[in-house]
């Protein structure tokens, strides 16, 4: 009786459970909440959805949901966390928007240049103003500190006191005579000796017939130092052996190092002044440190640089007359560079670097190597190795294009007016043609604006240098 009653009970519920009411009771809860699992069983689709949903086998974060749903953040249900991360959203989107310029600005970067045969393809950009202005604004407030005041004490000895006379040939191009004559009063100085007028060598590039007194004021240059080093004009007449001073080793102080500094001159070529009365130098370019020499040395120097070594006034007119008419052709609002490459023969061959070239080319440029460096050139086997590695650690002149690489990378821009400055380019047109096609507004010569010899268009560009006549932009490369 009791397992009887027990069947029956069972089959009641069982009755209940699917009676109608029952079963639209469970659709109606199942229809509300779509995180409830759906019956199992049953005909239709049911079997389609016997299997957990994903959100029920993963359950989402509350702010997760929220964000899904969409709700409003300021409803006071709304979860804390929603709107923490409803937050860091609106903060993302807002850093992609403000750096979304930049990013674009670096995609269409100046040094982004494809090849299309022979030309390069660069994109266009905005020159900035910042580019022509001066870095430095409060050096427009300095005043030079070279200069020799009037009250200034002079501690020249006399003319019986002095340990001799010195005679120096100034070599390389313009600019490294120059370096050497500014180093030849100071190693008077030094020394307490007297400074013979020196000797502008004749360079086997520029072959320049020119003398000392054909480019500078001599008197000026004597009357202006009178009072720091004792200057004469030519070798003392008591002097009898004039052709053998630079020819005889008893005459010619050598092997002196590059960068030496004050106390050598006074341990080593001092004894020898004093000995023979007249000496001269051999080789002379840079041959005086600026680190290891007392500061008023130094200050000697950038007195003879910027004060003493005066152009002629012809070449001051030429220098005028240079810089006019390159603001005539540029306008007062176009700014422009004069750009000096050193990329011509000598410097080329004196680097014993390697550049692309043709087999032709380089077996010329080894013919001028073995000729002008025989000891260094050797019998050349040595100096592709060497070549490969000062090009890899960046110690060969800059090819043209690569300096028109860094121009444009630096962000000016192809309407860049530039002149150039330096003399023949090795490997002429070919070599120039990347730089020209990245700056169209490129004068290949300045001689084509005086008629000029090359040399002196160099000393015209030195005088603006040393005078501050450009004012615009001038850069010079290695």
């Amino acid at each position: 009786m009791a397992e009887l009653r027990h069947a029956t009970v069972a089959a009641a519920a069982a009755r209940a459970s699917n009676s109608p009411a029952k079963r639209d009771a469970e659709a109606a809860t199942s229809a509300s909440s779509p995180f409830l699992p759906s019956p199992r069983g049953g005909g239709g689709d049911g079997a389609l959805r016997s299997s957990p949903p994903l959100h029920q086998r993963w359950p989402l974060p509350a702010p997760v949901r929220a964000l899904l749903a969409l709700e409003d953040p300021r409803s006071p249900s709304t979860p804390a966390s929603y709107r923490i991360l409803l937050s860091l959203l609106t903060c993302l989107a807002l850093a992609a928007l403000v750096s979304a310029p930049s990013v674009w600005s670096r995609l269409n970067a100046p040094y982004l240049c494809r090849k299309d045969g022979i030309r390069l393809r660069c994109p266009r950009v905005n020159e900035r103003t910042s580019l022509w202005e001066n870095p430095h604004a409060a050096a427009t407030s300095w005043r030079p500190c070279a200069e020799r005041r009037s009250d200034e004490i002079s501690d020249l000895v006399s003319e019986n006191e002095t340990s001799g006379y010195i005679f120096i040939h100034a070599e390389g191009g313009l600019n490294q005579q120059r370096i050497a004559i500014c180093n030849a009063v100071a190693i008077a100085k030094i020394m307490n000796a007297t400074l013979i007028l020196p000797v502008l060598k004749q360079d086997q590039i520029w072959k320049d017939q020119m003398k000392f007194e054909d480019i500078f004021d001599v008197d000026h240059f004597i009357n202006y130092l009178k009072y720091d080093v004792r200057i004469v004009r030519d070798i003392p007449d008591w002097f009898t052996e004039k052709d053998e001073l630079f020819t005889s080793i008893k005459r010619t102080v050598k092997n002196i190092p590059k960068y030496a500094s004050a106390q050598f001159y006074v341990d080593n070529v001092l004894p020898r002044i004093k000995e023979k009365k007249i000496m001269s130098i051999k080789p002379f370019v840079d041959r005086l440190g600026y680190d290891n020499v007392p500061m008023k040395i130094n200050r000697l120097r950038c007195r003879v640089n910027y004060h003493a070594l005066k152009f002629l006034p012809g070449i001051e007119e030429m220098a005028d007359k240079l810089a006019t008419r390159m603001r005539n052709r540029t306008g007062n609002v176009n700014p422009y560079m004069a750009l000096h490459l050193r990329f011509e023969k000598g410097m080329v061959g004196l680097s014993f670097c390697d550049f692309v070239g043709t087999r032709d080319e380089k077996a010329m440029m080894a013919e001028y190597r073995q000729k002008q460096w025989p000891r260094r050139f050797k019998n050349g086997s040595h100096l592709w190795p060497l070549a490969l590695q000062k090009r890899k650690e960046g110690r060969c002149p800059l090819e043209p294009g690569e300096i028109g690489f860094i121009l444009r990378a630096m962000g000016y821009t192809k309407e860049t007016q530039i002149y150039v400055a330096s003399g023949q380019v090795y490997g002429g047109s070919n070599r120039m043609a990347p730089l020209r096609n990245m700056f169209p507004n490129l004068v290949g010569a300045l001689a084509a604006y005086l008629a000029n010899p090359v040399c002196c268009l160099q000393i015209a560009l030195i005088y603006m240098l040393q005078n501050c006549r450009v004012r615009r932009k001038i850069i010079i490369t290695r």
